[in-house]
């Protein structure tokens, strides 16, 4: 059998190529693709149309075809992989509605590199413009709770050892600032997604005195990606998200990981309602944090689809190639969806999150987390070096903890013995002074300085940082419009190109 799509063949293509490249890719590449490839094929015609490449008649019997399409729907089209791709089966489709002569003309002056390029890129805007609210989302609410539980205080953790007192609001803050950044890597890829390769062709544009800026402007991107080879050989856009949601996912695993860790019985110093957790088929008394094993472990197909894609583009020559342009965009999808779920689920994990502040608290007084403002007290009243201080009280530790001692009862007289074998003297701090320093959240209250746990500190940064999401909400919606109207420009476009005689 010959060749259903070139003369140059004299043979059909190998049952083994139909099996494993092209039936399998039309499966999954033809419904997902068809809508992007209607709205190309319609700009593509008008500007072709606009700048007399071909006759308003030919554009108009294109334009009446690509709708008939349209209506039928992509579930209706009967695909032969022996066809080989989207393309093909759509152009033929279109053929036996228009003829050949007329249905062969939509696709002067353009290829399929720089068609394939020009609707991954409207695909990879659309999943930034979806995308981008469920960050927006999941930031705000990490923020309202940073503000709740603000003066809840808890012993922050270095290692997985109690380290010094903040509140269970200055931590949630902090993730906060986190997806802030994360949002900004995402949001910096919509830059370099939203502009057209269309034109280009095969990789060295055409001689054929197309418009590249109409097309462009009918598919809604901000410009274009102006060298043609360039145009059709890149797809670092698209690695460039994958990354960044890559580091997203890293973002939230390591939170859910702090909370993984706290919902465990030992811990026990957050709680999950029932709704969020899934329980055990054998062992009645069991409570599992579900949501949090599912954020702890999506982001590895976040980082997995990363891998996939720039090990698929790595070795290719600077071009369009199957391996650098089709393979490399298979995880893209998958990653969406992945990505999606895990700002959907991060945010349900930080808005049914509830600390134990009483136990917080409890455990704050009592694991030796307040130790610094003890040794800074010593620097102040004595005028002690930090390093003598910092003796002293690790001294002071080694012994309360060998008698028995929590760390509100160290007392005075404690202190006096490690520091007169330390530094050769007593240091005689007044007993309110000394409870002051232990007092975990006298110790918060002192650390009011820029970014600190103090509950004012963190109170001005979830301000601060609500009015940045609330900027960059309205820089989203400016994007969105602007989309819809490149859209909108379509349809009026076509509208009036098919009303004129």
């Amino acid at each position: 059998m010959k060749s259903l799509v070139t003369e140059r063949f004299t043979e059909g293509l190998a049952p083994e190529v139909l099996e494993h490249i092209y039936r399998p890719r039309l499966r999954t590449e033809f419904s997902s693709t068809f809508g992007y490839m209607s709205a190309v094929n319609k700009a593509h015609v008008i500007m072709l149309a606009g700048r007399r490449i071909v006759t308003p008649a030919v554009a108009r019997k294109l334009l009446r075809g690509i709708i008939a399409l349209d209506r039928r729907g992509p579930e209706r089209f009967h695909l032969d992989p022996r066809l080989e791709d989207a393309f093909f089966n759509y152009e033929t489709a279109l053929i036996k509605l228009t003829g050949r002569d007329i249905g062969g003309r939509m696709h002067t002056a353009r290829s399929r590199n720089d068609l394939g390029a020009t609707i991954v890129r409207l695909q990879v805007r659309d999943m930034l413009l979806e995308f981008m609210p469920l960050l927006f989302k999941a930031r705000k609410t990490a923020l309202a709770q940073a503000r709740r539980y603000a003066t809840v205080v808890m012993p922050g953790y270095t290692h997985l050892q109690p380290a010094q007192p903040l509140t269970f609001g200055h931590y949630l803050a902090g993730a906060a600032s986190a997806l802030e950044r994360d949002t900004h890597r995402i949001a910096a890829a919509y830059e370099r997604t939203n502009l057209s390769p269309l034109g280009a062709g095969a990789l060295a544009g055409t001689g054929f005195p197309i418009d590249r800026r109409v097309t462009a402007r009918l598919l809604g991107f901000d410009g274009l990606v102006e060298h043609t080879l360039d145009a059709v050989a890149s797809r670092d856009f698209a690695l460039e998200l994958l990354s960044a949601w890559a580091i997203f996912g890293v973002t939230c695993s390591r939170i859910a990981q702090d909370f993984y860790v706290w919902f465990s019985h030992e811990f026990a110093t957050v709680t999950f309602p029932d709704r969020v957790a899934g329980t055990s088929s054998i062992m009645p008394q069991k409570k599992n944090p579900v949501v949090l094993e599912h954020l702890k472990g999506k982001p590895a197909h976040l980082i997995g689809g990363f891998v996939s894609a720039a090990s698929a583009i790595k070795n290719t020559n600077f071009t369009n190639t199957i391996d650098g342009n089709r393979e490399a965009m298979r995880p893209l999808r998958q990653a969406f969806e992945e990505a999606r779920a895990c700002a959907v689920l991060l945010d349900l994990a930080l808005a049914t999150v509830e600390p134990n502040g009483r136990l917080l608290v409890e455990r704050a007084r009592a694991d030796f987390s307040t130790a610094t403002d003890l040794a800074d007290v010593l620097v102040r009243r004595a005028g002690l070096s930090f390093r003598d201080a910092h003796q002293i009280v690790a001294g002071v530790v080694r012994e309360a903890m060998e008698l028995g001692l929590r760390a509100d009862g160290i007392r005075g007289e404690l202190v006096d013995r490690v520091s007169q074998r330390v530094v050769g003297r007593p240091l005689h701090v007044p007993a309110d002074e000394l409870a002051d320093a232990l007092d975990p959240v006298r110790s918060v209250e002192r650390r009011a300085t820029a970014g600190g746990p103090a509950p004012r500190e963190v109170r001005r940064m979830v301000q601060t940082s609500l009015t940045r999401v609330r900027d960059e909400e309205r820089v989203h919606a400016v994007r969105l419009d602007r989309v819809a109207k490149g859209r909108r420009q379509l349809d009026q476009e076509v509208g009036r190109f098919l009303r004129r005689r």
